[in-house]
C-alpha cells in the first residue's frame, strides 16, 4: 500500500490523507452529538432531530451547487472553503446552547461537506489520470481508515468532556485548512469562457447516460447506509453495534487494493459493479430465516462483511464510471448530483426499511433492491449506455 501511495503524485498523495483527516474529526465528533444535544444540554427529541437533520439536508441538498462551484472557481478553494467552514461549524457547536446557534452551526458543517466532496473526487480523478480506478481504491483506504480511528479518538475525548472533543475536531480541520493553503496545487480552472450556472446544470441534467447510472446506483447506497440503522437495531448491544463498524472498515483497509486488482483483471469497470451490487444484495439473505441470539450475531456479522467487500469491489469502479460519463467535463458538478440522487435514495430507502424492522420482509425488500440495481447496471452495460469514450484529461494550468 505505501509503495502504491509513494507512486502518486504529491496532489494526490495530499487529498487521501485530507480525507482520512477529514474522516477522522468529522467520526471523532458526529457519534456523540445527539447525546450531548439530549443528555448534555437538555434539549427535546424533536430538536435534537432538527439539529441532526440540518446538517444532512444541507449535505445531501447542497451537493450539487458544492460540485458547481468547485468546477467554475477551481477545485482548490473549494475545498479550502469547506474545511474552514468545518472547523468554525465544529467549534461552534461545543460552545453554543441556543438553538439557533446549534442549527447554524449544524447547516454549516453539512454545507462544507458539499462543498469538499465533490471537489475532492474531481481533483483526484484530475490527477490521477489513467490510475482513476487505483487512486479511488487506495483513497477508500484511507477513507474507512478515519472511519475507524476517529470515534475511537473521540470515545477517549468524551471522558474529559464534549467541548474538548469539539475543539479537537475543530482543530484538525484548522490545520487540513492551513496545509492546503501551503501545499495543494490549483487545479479545475481552464481560463475559457463558460456558460451560467443554469446552463452548466442542464448539461449534466441532460446527460442521460449519466442520469440512468445514478438512479441504477441509488439503491446501492441504501443497502450501505444499513450498517447505520438496521442492522445496529438488528443487534442491540451497543458492544456488538461498534464491532459493526470495526469489521467493516477493517475488510476494506485490509481487502481493497486485492480486490481491486483481482478485479481488474478479469472484468471491465460496469461489470466490476453489477458483481459489487449482487454481493450487495446477496449479504441480506443470511438474515431472512429466524435464528438464535447468538446466531443472529453472527448472521449479522456476516452481512456486514459482505456489504464490505461488495462496496469495495464496487466503489472505485463506480467513481470511474461517473468520470468516464462526464466525458471528463464539469466533472465535480456530475459528482455533486450523483451524490444528491444517492441522497435521496438513501431518504426514500430508509423511510421504507423504518417502516418495516421487525420482520423479514425487510431482509427481503433489500435483498430485491440490490438485485435490481445489479439487473440495472447490467442492461445499461449490454445497451453499450456505460461505454462512453472519456476525452483526453485536460492539463493543469
Amino acid at each position: 500500500m505505501w509503495r502504491r501511495f509513494g507512486s502518486f503524485e504529491r496532489s494526490v498523495r495530499l487529498l487521501m490523507v485530507n480525507q482520512f483527516a477529514i474522516n477522522i474529526g468529522f467520526y471523532m465528533l458526529m457519534p456523540y452529538l445527539a447525546g450531548h444535544l439530549s443528555g448534555g444540554l437538555h434539549l427535546a427529541g424533536w430538536t435534537v432531530g432538527l439539529v441532526l437533520g440540518v446538517r444532512n439536508l444541507s449535505q445531501q441538498g447542497l451537493f450539487l451547487l458544492g460540485g458547481t462551484l468547485a468546477d467554475r472557481l477551481g477545485y482548490r478553494p473549494v475545498i479550502i472553503a469547506g474545511c474552514l467552514l468545518r472547523t468554525a461549524g465544529f467549534a461552534l457547536l461545543g460552545f453554543v446552547d441556543a438553538v439557533p446557534a446549534l442549527v447554524a452551526a449544524s447547516a454549516m458543517t453539512g454545507f462544507a461537506g458539499a462543498l469538499f466532496n465533490p471537489a475532492v473526487r474531481a481533483y483526484l480523478a484530475h490527477d490521477s489520470g489513467q490510475r482513476r480506478v487505483e487512486a479511488f481504491a487506495l483513497f477508500n483506504v484511507f477513507y474507512q481508515a478515519g472511519i475507524l480511528i476517529g470515534p475511537l479518538l473521540g470515545l477517549a475525548l468524551m471522558t474529559v468532556n464534549f467541548q474538548l472533543v469539539c475543539a479537537a475536531a475543530s482543530a484538525v480541520f484548522a490545520v487540513l485548512t492551513v496545509l492546503q493553503l501551503l501545499a495543494l496545487p490549483p487545479r479545475g480552472t481552464r481560463g475559457e469562457a463558460r456558460a451560467g450556472v443554469l446552463a452548466d446544470w442542464r448539461t449534466v441534467a441532460g446527460n442521460r447516460p449519466f442520469l440512468l447510472f445514478s438512479l441504477a446506483m441509488a439503491g446501492s447506497y441504501v443497502l450501505s447506509f444499513q450498517l447505520y440503522l438496521a442492522l445496529p437495531l438488528e443487534l442491540g448491544d451497543t458492544g456488538a453495534v461498534s464491532l459493526l463498524f470495526v469489521v467493516s472498515a477493517l475488510v476494506a483497509i485490509a481487502g481493497q487494493l486485492r480486490i481491486t486488482e483481482w478485479a481488474r483483471g478479469r472484468w471491465s469497470g460496469p461489470q466490476a459493479v453489477v458483481r459489487g451490487l449482487t454481493l450487495m444484495a446477496i449479504a441480506f439473505v443470511p438474515l431472512m430465516a429466524p435464528a438464535p441470539d447468538g446466531l443472529r450475531t453472527a448472521e449479522v456479522m456476516a452481512c456486514t462483511v459482505l456489504l464490505a467487500v461488495g462496496g469495495a469491489l464496487t466503489y472505485p469502479f463506480e467513481m470511474d464510471t461517473v468520470v468516464t460519463l462526464s466525458k471528463e467535463r464539469l466533472v465535480a458538478t456530475h459528482y455533486g448530483l450523483y451524490n444528491t440522487v444517492a441522497g435521496i435514495g438513501i431518504t426514500a430507502g430508509n423511510l421504507l426499511v423504518g417502516a418495516m424492522l421487525g420482520g423479514s420482509r425487510v431482509w427481503i425488500v433489500l435483498t430485491v433492491v440490490g438485485s435490481l440495481c445489479a439487473l440495472a447496471v447490467s442492461m445499461l452495460n449490454r445497451a453499450g449506455v456505460l461505454a462512453a469514450e472519456a476525452v483526453p484529461a485536460q492539463a493543469g494550468p
